[in-house]
């Protein structure tokens, strides 16, 4: 917990959300623009093309050492700088100068951020942070749940469970198959946010190259942006690749991110519904919570072992869902060649990551600590044997009884039946002995269809 947070993620969940400090701090941004700085210095030496001469193993390994070696006091000694520009990108390039300065690059250093704007260091650097937060962190704690929701599937594959459809008794499924629809869910859509690329530019201050073509107009400026992206995409191997866009004004214009964000809030309402069912077999004891010795449930009954887990977890997915509706908005909209509204929005993303984060990992602490009540689930199903009313009157249909679904109907609908009801019911049908036989092992625990073999897959 950071001292004097004014958020929770900062304050009350630090801990389950500091996975994301070292891609999304302020630190964490800092590393990334002097990667990007730096990795366009190495390829600007390398194009041969330019006054810039090339540079040796050694003086590349002295240059990515500024990122690779980024501490505290890096970031410290920008944030000095920064009190004299009041200007974080324009601290970064001073930083690197200082470094380089002392080094057998100090004939190099008034070509660190060469011809480019803030905004291709900037929209670099953050693709760079939500690619790789992506991998190490979002994507772990997605799949763990997943995980875990298939080993519910296969545990439970077998075991009937009442089904309801708009609230009511319906054809009856197994408990496994249940978590296999999340499962399936989830994966899919996992696999769909991580097919997303990331739009980026590197072509200056109107997007048109003005400074680099002023500069040299000999240069294939739009290879050398294509070469650089895709050379610094392939820096660490990474899920969510960046791609050049190469027509843009001042500023990559966040269509991609909101593509991106799309898919996370379908992701994330795909895990608000689990948390909502969850929350019902819950409440209707087919799920239980284990105790843990010491906690309280309730300030006032001291019975309580509230379902919190999965509550936090939906609130926080709400939470991050209203954040990626307002970038998706926000984000694609600049007046002219760029306006300044984009950039302190940017710094909030990290919120709605943060804030999805911890969703996924209250989620994973609730899925830790239930038990699944069989008996109980076993005794809710056996009490709505109208259930297999539907499969009767399939049956009758197939041998082709006169009006089947209205008897049916007469005997269930809007009443209160028991196993008994039914079964007196197919023994006055006129049908043969075969037929009666069929239709008497039916019982709300076998008629379950597929539901163990699907949730098996």
């Amino acid at each position: 917990m950071i001292k004097g947070a004014i958020n929770s993620l900062d304050g009350r969940y630090f801990e389950k959300t500091r996975a994301l400090a070292p891609y999304f701090s302020e630190e964490a941004l800092m590393r990334y623009r002097v990667m990007m700085e730096v990795e366009y210095l190495i390829a600007l030496s390398a194009i041969g093309k330019t006054a810039l001469r090339k540079f040796s193993p050694a003086e590349i390994k002295i240059l990515r050492s500024l990122y690779g070696n980024f501490n505290d006091a890096s970031y410290e000694n920008i944030k000095n700088i920064e009190k004299t520009t009041n200007h974080d990108v324009k601290a970064v390039e001073y930083f690197i100068k200082e470094k380089l300065a002392k080094t057998s690059l100090k004939d190099s250093v008034e070509w660190v951020h060469f011809a480019l704007t803030s905004e291709d260091t900037n929209n670099i650097s953050y693709a760079l942070m939500i690619s790789d937060s992506l991998d190490y962190v979002i994507k772990p704690a997605i799949s763990r749940i997943v995980t875990e929701l298939n080993n519910l599937a296969k545990k439970y594959k077998n075991l009937p469970m009442l089904a309801r459809t708009h609230g009511q008794p319906a054809s009856p499924t197994t408990f496994g198959k249940e978590m296999s629809v999340f499962a399936h869910r989830l994966d899919r859509g996992l696999n769909h946010l991580l097919g997303q690329r990331i739009l980026v530019k590197l072509n200056g201050a109107s997007g048109n190259y003005n400074a680099h073509m002023a500069a040299y107009p000999n240069v294939d400026w739009l290879k050398f942006t294509k070469d650089f992206i895709l050379r610094l995409d392939k820096l660490e191997p990474r899920t969510l690749h960046l791609e050049p866009n190469l027509i843009t004004t001042q500023i990559e214009s966040h269509d991609s991110y909101v593509e991106l964000f799309d898919r996370f809030k379908r992701l994330n309402n795909m895990l608000i519904d689990f948390n909502q069912d969850m929350w019902r077999y819950i409440s209707d004891e087919w799920v239980g919570q284990i105790p843990k010795k010491g906690e309280t449930g309730s300030s006032t009954m001291p019975h309580k072992i509230n379902p919190i887990d999965f509550e936090n977890s939906e609130g926080n997915l709400g939470l991050a869902n209203s954040l990626f509706e307002f970038f998706a908005r926000k984000l694609p909209i600049s007046r002219l060649q760029r306006d300044l509204s984009d950039s302190t929005v940017e710094r909030a993303v990290s919120t709605a990551f943060g804030h999805s984060l911890l969703a996924y990992v209250m989620l994973e602490k609730g899925l830790g600590k239930i038990s699944v009540n069989e008996t109980k689930i076993k005794e809710d199903l056996s009490k709505h044997p109208e259930v297999i009313a539907e499969a009767i009157q399939t049956i009758l249909r197939r041998e082709d009884l006169e009006m089947p679904y209205e008897k049916l109907k007469e005997l269930t609908r809007g009443k209160k039946v028991e196993l008994a009801d039914i079964h007196e019911f197919i023994k006055n049908l006129s049908v043969n002995d075969k037929i009666k036989k069929e239709l008497l092992k039916i019982t709300p625990e076998n008629y379950t269809g597929l539901a163990s073999k699907l949730a098996s897959k």
